[in-house]
């Protein structure tokens, strides 16, 4: 073990720092008149919808009481704390944060009797929609998608939309990613409100609600789930229909050949637009030992960790391009697998990877309350073999007594699963990494499993591992690359995370100050180390059964350099 390097990433607070600004060529080329003009939700397409990103009022307040008035302009979906923003403040967790504008509504529509459904992608964490002063709906959970259908709080003119947000961030057990009030080493500047886009559509009486395609690699057979709201009946009906592929129209998806099938629905006149792909994740054993296998073949993971973090719009990325752009530049350099570390992306980039081609693993969202490092970070890097006997029923050693917030966790860990589950690039579910308020994992493991069997799952990614899951699950940044010798059962090997390496660009950095695993000065040893641990110490590996691998990580965030882009996207540093 490289104890040296294992001591200077002790991981500490320096939330005094004062992070230098940086701008992507995605945000230094934002049109504030069409902030991410592209259909929010990719998988169900109408013709037409009313974007509803752009300048809308604000104000921060220490009251749950409306403002008299607001305290000037942000430009959403940007969080307040993000500079693209136009606010650069923090919002503390006593306080409330207020967003309101004038939404507009097509006389027309409304006199026919059409439905307004009002949608946001994301708002972190807890919320209040108000239409017309009256209150529609709370929602709490940072990280989801949720609507609501506004038209009978409507009036034939102006209609003001009204939100009030508290985010509480580590200050409770709320799941919050990365995110503190005290930044600094691996954990990040906390961001805040509306963080993905808002937008509406006028619909039918009756229509499409929600839509569900499961298309099964060995069957052939795609079965579509669709959630129908009648206007007649006042209710809500659930229909499935079913069809098999063609021999010769099958075309299975994978990183090499990304083949999506196109579908259209209708409705009483409602028309939506979807697809759907043909593969299947397993584990399988190849010569005795358990492999990852993509339609029923070794495949191996070559992954790289990514964090979604942005220099200018924190959780947001500043365009369409700008998730198009981490895609493929990691594509370019061979990887075929993202890991979304511990945050739930906007719809658009899980559809950029279907039609890429690029395999994802998903990480729930983690909580809980103060993490106590010395047990889950320096005593499993010191001694794994020790931290591997801690069971996840001790609660409070991972930061888990609060009750309720387990089962808020618990409830948008399965929120989560049916948001995403329709995405074809996502082959494994991740609930807990590194023991961040890791808790019941053997139980948990099989509610994932209950809700979606299409996918595997690695259950405790880096250490405390509980005996259940798909994988055994590695973190090993400081000791010589290895697969364990051990009787495999039937779980595959993963070296979930690995790498590290910081290169600190002048510039192009939010500190002077430098976090990472493996330190190098300059981008020449960089590379020449990249290419060592690539070429001599991990692809060997796999002929002794280990099946992915995970690259920390796609870019650097704030002070932790250990990027291969640099944090405002300009420099890719094992480019040559």
């Amino acid at each position: 073990m490289n104890l040296k390097d294992a001591l200077r990433s002790v991981i500490r607070p320096h939330e005094d720092d004062i992070l230098t600004p940086l701008s992507t060529v995605f945000g230094e080329n934002l049109d504030p008149s069409n902030i991410l003009p592209e259909y929010p939700r990719p998988q169900m397409v109408r013709d037409s919808y009313i974007n509803l990103n752009g300048i809308w009022n604000y104000a921060i307040t220490d009251t749950n009481a409306a403002p008299d008035a607001f305290h000037g302009e942000i430009l959403v979906p940007f969080s307040p704390e993000a500079s693209l923003s136009g606010v650069n403040r923090q919002l503390l967790p006593h306080e409330y944060l207020w967003y309101q504008r004038i939404i507009p509504v097509n006389s027309d529509a409304f006199a026919a009797g059409r439905h307004l459904i009002l949608h946001f992608g994301a708002v972190d964490y807890l919320c209040t929609l108000y239409i017309n002063g009256q209150a529609v709906l709370t929602h709490e959970g940072g990280y989801l998608p949720f609507e609501a259908d506004i038209t009978s709080y409507l009036q034939p003119e102006n209609n003001e939309l009204l939100l009030k947000v508290q985010d509480f961030t580590d200050t409770k057990s709320q799941a919050r990613g990365k995110q503190t009030l005290k930044r600094g080493g691996i954990f990040y500047t906390a961001q805040s409100g509306i963080w993905q886009s808002v937008w509406m559509e006028w619909v039918n009486p009756s229509y499409i609600k929600k839509l569900q395609v499961m298309a099964d690699h060995d069957t052939r057979k795609v079965t579509v789930y669709a959630t129908l709201h009648n206007d007649i009946l006042h209710s809500d009906i659930q229909i499935t229909e079913e069809t098999v592929i063609g021999e010769e129209d099958f075309h299975p998806w994978s990183p090499a050949s990304p083949y999506l099938y196109n579908l259209e629905i209708s409705y009483r006149g409602d028309i939506v637009k979807s697809y759907f792909a043909f593969r299947t994740y397993t584990i399988e054993k190849i010569d005795g030992i358990p492999r990852f296998c993509l339609n029923h073949k070794p495949y191996f993971l070559m992954g790289v960790l990514d964090q979604g973090y942005w220099p200018d719009g924190l959780y947001t990325a500043p365009s369409d391009e700008a998730l198009i752009y981490d895609i493929t530049s990691m594509k370019k350099l061979g990887f075929n697998m993202l890991r979304k570390h511990i945050k739930v992306e906007c719809a658009r980039w899980y559809y950029h990877c279907d039609r890429l081609g690029m395999i994802v693993c998903q990480d729930m969202v983690n909580g809980g309350s103060t993490y106590l490092m010395p047990v889950i970070s320096y005593l499993p890097t010191l001694c794994p073999d020790l931290a591997s006997h801690l069971k996840d029923s001790h609660y409070a050693a991972l930061s888990r007594k609060d009750e309720y917030a387990r089962i808020q966790w618990e409830k948008e860990c399965m929120e989560t699963i049916e948001a995403l589950s329709f995405f074809p690039s996502i082959a494994i579910w991740c609930p807990f990494n590194e023991g961040w308020g890791q808790f019941d994992t053997e139980r948990i493991t099989q509610l994932i499993r209950e809700k979606d069997r299409s996918r595997l799952i690695d259950s405790a990614s880096g250490w405390f591992d509980q005996n259940c899951g798909d994988f055994i699950s590695v973190h090993n940044y400081f000791r010589p690359l290895t697969v364990p010798v051990k009787k495999w059962g039937q779980r595959a090997f993963f070296l979930s995370e690995y790498g590290g390496f910081a290169c600190h660009i002048k510039d192009h950095s939010s500190v002077e100050r430098i976090f990472g695993y493996k330190r190098y000065g300059s981008l020449p040893e960089l590379r020449a180390a990249y290419e060592e641990l690539i070429q001599k110490s991990l692809l060997p590996l796999r002929k002794q059964g280990l099946s992915g691998a995970v690259f920390t990580q796609l870019s650097d965030v704030e002070e932790e350099v250990n990027g291969i882009l640099t944090y405002d996207r300009k420099i890719n540093k094992l480019e040559l």
